[in-house]
């Protein structure tokens, strides 16, 4: 029996993971629950799973909990969720917390040497040089990102220095045959609506927009020390491959599930084992074919932007990642259009001042200055 803190319980990946522990009650136990201000959700689900240790963002939310009756300690604040996150009885943290707010409860279990099993892809990218650090006290990350949990399985197939490449695959979301023009008639709620995927809204937006795809080509650099230029990204509407790891010798390893971000949790869960699962079986056989293509980067300039983040580095990353959080909210605000989206990233990342990162002070300065950026282009 595996006790797992669910940090996040009420967004999508912490949802899923609760349907995973739900799905397999011998194996897995959640001991503690992590949310926001859903002070509702988090009743239903402590209720549900009885938890030790509940944690809430909000101080209010906290309190309304205290207030229901629920046998468990509750806590609520920044160090709260920390706490959660370096739980001593917790195995395994899943941090299913969206955006940049991921990054220090990362960094706090990674510190208590705790097993992280990773949704967050905003934390690898802004914080990849202090979560290195944060790895030496003894922690581990197992990804469970569908494209980072494909590339995680597939290098089992060979040695770190027989990988000529990685190959990320994309959905290339509901708008992939859209024209220029079309995609500035785009709206939140068109946005906010995956072909294949069951996702949180601003990570199903980023998708649509191939931003995802650039925060992930940056994490997977820096989750398995491969450089940009060894990393592509093909379009993959059928959503079945989700990466592959092409190896020296001309051989590529792919893995194939259906789309349902359960598999990738569980696996992280159970790793090294597999187990039997409840959440389907791929049939290929009803699939008649799937097909890739490479993307339309002047159409989606997201990705070409990622390359240069990662290439150039230093607090560049950051830079992308909190300009586009930025955009994304005043996207669906109804500040900016969709297409425009692109271009506030685009304008903080050649305006913001460069320099290393050496603390977690210098990633929330850079973040806290993306931001201005983004917000000032995109009410210009």
């Amino acid at each position: 029996m595996k006790n797992i803190a669910v940090l996040g319980c009420t967004g999508s990946i912490g949802r899923q993971t609760l349907d995973v522990i739900r799905a397999n009650p011998d194996k897995f136990r959640a001991a503690v629950l992590c949310a926001g201000r859903d002070a509702d959700a988090m009743f239903k689900a402590a209720e549900e799973f009885r938890p030790d240790y509940i944690a809430m963002a909000d101080e209010a939310a906290a309190d309304k909990l205290r207030q229901s009756g629920i046998k468990a300690k509750i806590a609520g604040g920044e160090q709260a969720v920390l706490e959660a996150a370096a739980y001593e009885g917790a195995d395994i943290i899943v941090n299913g917390i969206s955006g940049f707010s991921g990054m220090k409860p990362l960094l706090a279990a990674l510190e208590a040497g705790k097993t992280v099993a990773l949704a967050n892809k905003e934390s690898i990218v802004c914080a990849h040089d202090l979560v290195n650090a944060a790895l030496k006290k003894g922690g581990a990350i197992i990804p469970v990102d569908s494209e980072q949990s494909a590339i995680f399985q597939c290098m089992a197939a060979g040695n770190h220095g027989e990988i000529q490449r990685l190959i990320l695959t994309a959905s290339g979301g509901p708008f992939r045959e859209y024209t220029k023009e079309q995609l500035k008639t785009v709206t939140p709620e068109q946005a906010g609506h995956h072909p294949t995927w069951k996702m949180g809204r601003k990570i199903t937006i980023d998708s649509a927009s191939f931003f995802n795809k650039g925060l992930e080509i940056m994490e997977a650099s820096y989750l398995f020390g491969i450089p940009g230029e060894r990393i592509s990204v093909l379009v993959h509407p059928e959503s079945i491959v989700h990466s592959m790891v092409e190896y020296t010798d001309g051989c590529n390893m792919a893995q194939l599930s259906r789309p349902d971000m359960r598999l990738a949790i569980q696996y992280a869960l159970t790793y090294p084992e597999r187990t039997p699962g409840e959440f389907g079986r791929l049939r290929l056989e009803d699939m008649g074919k799937i097909s890739f293509y490479a993307p339309d980067t002047d159409k989606f300039p997201a990705i070409p932007m990622a390359y240069e983040a990662l290439r150039e580095g230093r607090n560049l990353p950051i830079v992308y990642n909190g300009a586009n959080e930025t955009a994304v909210d005043m996207f669906i605000r109804g500040k900016i259009r969709f297409d425009e989206i692109a271009d506030v990233v685009e304008y903080a990342l050649h305006r913001a001042d460069r320099g290393n990162i050496l603390s977690l002070e210098d990633i929330i300065k850079t973040d806290r200055q993306a931001r201005k950026l983004a917000f000032e282009k995109g009410n210009a």
